[in-house]
């Protein structure tokens, strides 16, 4: 008894748990962080071209990763090899962040969030078929919950809305997005070949960047960067530091360390960080009724940690 004790307590604290255990809080933290970017998203997106305003915070993430993997002396000459990969992920992430600012013109920030939830189940597809990830049934019946209550907040709780299937633009447009999200956790492990995630990140930001600047142009050049409101540059600060910058490193981070599928798992307290980041904005609590939807990413979210330590 007392030598299985032994082992157990030494597999809790092997060097492989340990880093499992940085993913998870790597990924906790990016949950919060991103939350923040929809409550401030959506007062904004109707002030500026969502094109314009990504590809400033494209180039100020550029700069501040670029810098620090530079100073850390991680940004090597063999990073450029197949800079491919970079525009691959470049893209993804460009097209997902374009279409959330479009889509919170009309969706609410926490129904966005909840469009957001449905990422893990494109992530565990595209896992399994890329990197042949298993989808155990416990993480099955964690996805099927939290797709229920994504679409329970989406829906805003009304079942003749859900049974005739009447969802939003602003939602629709930005679930194109989060299919893009969903597959770039897969896709990054797929094509990282040992590169520190500061690197990996800095060649995906930059050929993020690049595309956007060529997309974007006409708005960037239509945009009067001298009469935009305050909480714009505030959003574009936050969004390039603590939700662009920051939440790259740690995804990216936790994606070598964790199966996709629960990586984005993650993504189920989005809805949660939103509730609490608009009642700090002073704009209310949703209805009781949604927040039953939000209290089954929850669960789906616990589902897939019991799976990982059970």
């Amino acid at each position: 008894m007392a030598i299985g004790q032994a082992e157990a307590q030494a597999s809790r604290h092997s060097p492989a748990r340990t880093e499992q255990l940085r993913g998870h809080l790597a990924m906790l933290l990016f949950s919060g962080l991103i939350a923040g970017s929809f409550s401030l998203g959506g007062q904004v997106a109707n002030e500026i071209a969502p094109a314009a305003l990504n590809t400033v915070r494209f180039a100020i993430a550029t700069v501040i990763i670029g810098v620090l993997a530079r100073s850390t002396g991680v940004l090597t000459a063999a990073a450029a090899r197949a800079p491919w990969r970079y525009l691959i992920l470049g893209v993804l992430f460009a097209f997902y962040f374009v279409t959330m600012f479009e889509g919170l013109k009309t969706a609410p920030p926490v129904s966005a969030a909840a469009v957001f939830t449905l990422a893990p189940g494109v992530s565990a597809l595209v896992g399994w078929l890329l990197l042949r990830q298993i989808i155990t049934p416990r993480m099955a019946l964690a996805l099927v919950v939290g797709c229920a209550g994504a679409l329970w907040v989406i829906f805003r709780a009304d079942i003749s809305a859900l049974l005739s299937f009447h969802v939003g633009t602003g939602e629709v447009i930005f679930f194109w997005g989060v299919v893009a999200h969903g597959i770039y956790a897969p896709v990054s492990r797929r094509l990282n070949r040992g590169e520190h995630p500061l690197t990996f990140t800095f060649g995906m930001l930059l050929a993020g960047f690049a595309v956007l600047a060529i997309y974007g142009w006409a708005d960037i050049r239509a945009t009067d960067w001298t009469t935009l409101p305050w909480l714009v540059w505030i959003t574009i600060a936050y969004t390039s530091i603590l939700a662009g910058s920051t939440t790259f490193v740690l995804l990216q981070y936790a994606v070598m360390r964790i199966p996709s599928s629960k990586v984005m798992a993650y993504t189920y307290l989005t809805p949660s960080w939103v509730i609490l980041w608009e009642i700090a904005f002073g704009h209310g609590v949703p209805p009781v009724a949604v927040l039953a939807g939000v209290g089954l990413t929850i669960v789906a979210l616990l589902l897939l940690l019991k799976d990982e330590t059970g």
